[in-house]
């Protein structure tokens, strides 16, 4: 404990001295430190307090408020509620189509397809996370969530964020493989190793959110409760707390960069070997098919990642609650509810048992 204290002095940038222990009763040996934070202090016997700013104004917060449905007008709030809960339903369907119709087909049981029915999963858990606890909340007439209902969020949101990211660029490993090496394709891109990679993706995702939610469980919120989103945002919840937030900030920036941008520098990588050893197939038929198996992939990373770039590296000031609430809503709900559309449209097979499965259905139900 006397450590951390240590650490926590030297993270806020003051000088810390050696350590005195004083006994302030002969029959109670209970020791007492004095953290000296000035050489002029030496003589100083007193301890010093914990930060006035944080303390004088603690309150027990239980729960918080999500503000940002219940800021916009009367009409837009019904307006937003029905457009949420759209999008969610088409998410929802869309996906667990595309998962039932690769488990269904013998056809579809490939790498590719088994990457796509993880992706597909995690997009159902990603929009699950945070749309339904809005929609139940403006049904409720609600704005609150509970602190450990908070956290339980946050920790989820980054897991199935991660597994976005990873699985992104684990597909595009898999579209490498395909048209780099074809004629080692099968003996490389073993069950083995796909399970490998998943299994690593979510391993590595859940350690990352674990991270980040102990280390915001470790910070003091005072009055103001009130997040101006609609779901327990990382940077919001930073924001609000009333404790030195610099390592968890500085966590956020290193941690979480690497985490986002190697996946990303990854599936850049793999693309620009891609694109030339398309570009060396002689014919241009032969060109375009090799480069129309990784067309659904592509467009669905310039979706997810094109957001984020667009949203977050504009300047400092042109940044708003407004269009970070924008952006977020543009990966966690847009992206996944385009992603069953865009594989299904653009390939052949997945069109193709579609088809059959709806007509299955249809001509059962007759």
């Amino acid at each position: 404990m006397l450590f951390v204290i240590i650490l926590r002095l030297v993270q806020r940038g003051q000088k810390v001295l050696p350590l005195r222990p004083r006994l302030s009763n002969p029959h109670n040996r209970e020791k007492h430190w004095t953290v000296i934070e000035n050489a002029e202090l030496m003589s100083a016997t007193e301890p010093i307090s914990p930060r006035p700013s944080c303390w004088a104004n603690q309150s027990n917060v239980s729960e918080f408020l999500l503000l940002w449905l219940s800021r916009q007008p009367q009409q837009q709030q019904h307006l937003l509620f029905g457009l949420f809960l759209s999008m969610y339903l088409v998410t929802v369907l869309g996906n667990l189509l595309i998962i039932l119709a690769i488990s269904t087909d013998s056809h579809l049981h490939t790498p590719m397809y088994f990457f796509l029915s993880n992706l597909s999963f995690v997009d159902v858990c990603f929009s699950s996370t945070t749309i339904p606890k809005m929609l139940t909340n403006h049904i409720l007439e609600s704005q609150s969530i509970s602190v450990p209902g908070c956290l339980t969020q946050l920790y989820f949101f980054i897991v199935f964020g991660d597994m976005d990211n990873f699985l992104l660029a684990v597909m595009s490993y898999d579209r490498f493989m395909a048209v780099c090496h074809p004629l080692h394709y099968t003996t490389k891109m073993t069950h083995q190793l796909c399970a490998l990679l998943v299994v690593g993706s979510w391993v590595t995702a859940n350690l990352n959110a674990l991270l980040h939610t102990l280390l915001t469980a470790q910070l003091s919120f005072c009055a103001d409760n009130t997040i101006p989103h609609f779901f327990c945002d990382l940077l919001s919840l930073l924001k609000l707390s009333c404790s030195d937030t610099r390592f968890n900030e500085m966590m956020v920036l290193i941690e979480g960069a690497l985490i986002m941008m190697t996946p990303f520098v990854f599936i850049l990588i793999s693309y620009i070997c891609i694109t030339c050893a398309v570009l060396r197939v002689p014919s241009t038929k032969g060109k375009w098919k090799a480069f129309s198996t990784c067309g659904s992939h592509l467009a669905v990373v310039s979706l997810f990642y094109g957001t984020i770039i667009a949203v977050y590296l504009n300047p400092a000031s042109s940044h708003s609650a407004e269009k970070d609430t924008a952006a977020t809503v543009m990966y966690t709900v847009v992206t996944p509810m385009l992603n069953p559309f865009i594989y299904s449209l653009r390939n052949k097979d997945m069109k193709r048992v579609l088809r059959k499965l709806i007509d299955r259905k249809t001509g059962s139900s007759w």
